[in-house]
């Protein structure tokens, strides 16, 4: 695939956080731009603005008739698109060049220096940290994110110079076997896509063969303590990390008042006073690996590191704080994309590490029908650590129902005394008549959009 010959690119499925900044980035290339979703959302609406000819029609006649030469037009789709999409079928059917997202960013980690950031939960969070870190610093970094940076306003960072591209590697349907990194970072292996691969062993597996596909003369940097048995090449360096140890980790750690410090080793030395933009306990660990993946690039210097984790602000619904308290005991509206039973164990013990001794309300809204059935027990178990639970109804994105498993699934099995289940569409005036003192929504469906909108009307 040379991307140069390439006039217009057609995204199916182009609604998505991860396929738009693939258009952005082909439209900060001079390409024109085109896809077809589904559902009009504010992110679609942005992409309309920017130049993307969006349609939410799946028929083949709103195809632009531009992108209907195989010869100039590159497909993209993915995998969430139903195969009987009259729009992919006839791309698929029509000689043009189709491939899956991942695809395209292995294109990209083949003409780069990637630094590929994989794992069941912190890709997301680790992924922008080390982009943050990069374009902090002299040399920038092109950057494929899998959620908003926060004060970037945008999943996307681009440089016309830089060798670095920073990639969220994703395990869903093996996607992240098209690329081909220089730094692979690997930050947890717990069983999940359990409908794409079946088993844990199958799971493992899939990881395994993503550290064979290190480039020669690369790095492989995997949390210490995981099952996975990784296979780099003769010529490729492991190293491990952690909170509190591995060849990268944190020492003199220092939390209290809204903040957390803490010294950062690497193999050849320690950064003291690293301070967290975003406090919270998890992303020690994240940050951990962000800088060792930065280091391993040999981009990291002690005043970049300080600067750019200090001024890191977050991704969009990765413990987005919605309602700050401005003093002691006032409320606070929390909101995390933890949508597997051990994210959300995390958040919610970061919320108590951040407000101890605060009466805790979590919201979860179950994502994939396969996913609740798999892990409903592990799920209750988690929420059961909350001082009030609530049930929202199950997102199913691209999953038909399956009999018998629904959040109520969840709902029977958690211990915790107060819990209710509450429809989405009631959630906003349910909440605000309710005297909560500190929310956590949770999950990886839309309940955020309801989350926002009561942060609003409380503010209001």
């Amino acid at each position: 695939m040379k991307l140069e010959d390439i006039k217009n690119v057609y995204f199916v499925g182009g609604g998505g956080i991860g396929m738009a900044a693939l258009e952005r980035y082909f439209l900060s290339k001079g390409k024109a731009v085109a896809a077809y979703d589904r559902t009009e959302t504010e992110l679609t609406r942005e992409l309309e603005k920017e130049g993307v000819a969006m349609t939410y029609t799946d028929s083949a006649d709103e195809i632009p008739e531009a992108f209907r030469n195989p010869e100039d037009t590159l497909a993209v789709y993915t995998p969430a698109v139903p195969a009987e999409s009259s729009i992919l079928s006839y791309f698929r059917e029509g000689g043009f060049e189709l491939y899956k997202r991942s695809a395209v960013l292995g294109a990209i980690t083949r003409s780069s220096k990637g630094l590929c950031f994989a794992g069941t939960h912190g890709k997301t969070t680790t992924s922008s940290m080390a982009a943050h870190i990069l374009h902090s610093g002299p040399t920038g970094c092109n950057a494929f994110l899998g959620g908003i940076l926060l004060g970037y306003n945008s999943n996307l960072m681009l440089s016309a110079t830089s060798p670095f591209s920073v990639i969220e590697a994703d395990e869903y349907d093996r996607s992240f076997h098209t690329l081909r990194p220089y730094v692979a970072v690997i930050t947890a292996t717990d069983p999940d896509h359990l409908d794409i691969y079946g088993t844990e062993e199958a799971y493992l597996e899939s990881f395994a063969h993503f550290t064979e596909l290190i480039q020669p003369g690369g790095f492989l940097l995997i949390h210490t303590g995981l099952k996975l048995r990784p296979r780099p090449g003769e010529d490729v360096k492991t190293y491990t990390f952690s909170r509190h140890e591995g060849d990268f980790h944190a020492r003199n750690i220092r939390c209290g008042e809204g903040r957390i410090v803490f010294d950062f080793v690497h193999p050849e030395g320690v950064i003291t006073d690293i301070e967290l933009g975003v406090p919270v306990d998890i992303n020690i660990d994240n940050a951990i690996a962000a800088l060792g993946a930065v280091w391993l690039a040999g981009e990291l210097t002690p005043e970049l590191a300080r600067k750019a984790m200090a001024s890191y602000p977050g991704v969009e619904r990765r413990f987005q704080m919605h309602l700050r308290p401005s003093k002691p005991g006032d409320r606070a509206i929390i909101d995390d994309y933890a949508h597997h039973p051990d994210e959300l164990r995390s958040s919610i013990a970061s919320v108590r590490a951040l407000f101890p001794g605060r009466h805790l309300t979590v919201a979860f809204q179950p994502h994939l029908y396969s996913r609740t059935r798999d892990f409903a027990p592990q799920f209750a178990e988690a929420l059961s650590a909350a001082d009030s639970v609530i049930l929202v109804d199950l997102y199913p994105a691209r999953e038909e129902p399956i009999a018998g498993i629904s959040e109520k699934t969840i709902y029977d099995l958690v211990k915790c005394a107060d819990k209710e289940m509450i429809c989405r569409q009631d959630f906003v005036d349910r909440l605000k008549n309710r005297n909560f003192d500190i929310l956590l929504t949770a999950g990886a469906g839309d309940l955020n959009l309801y989350t926002h909108r009561l942060a609003e009307e409380l503010k209001d």
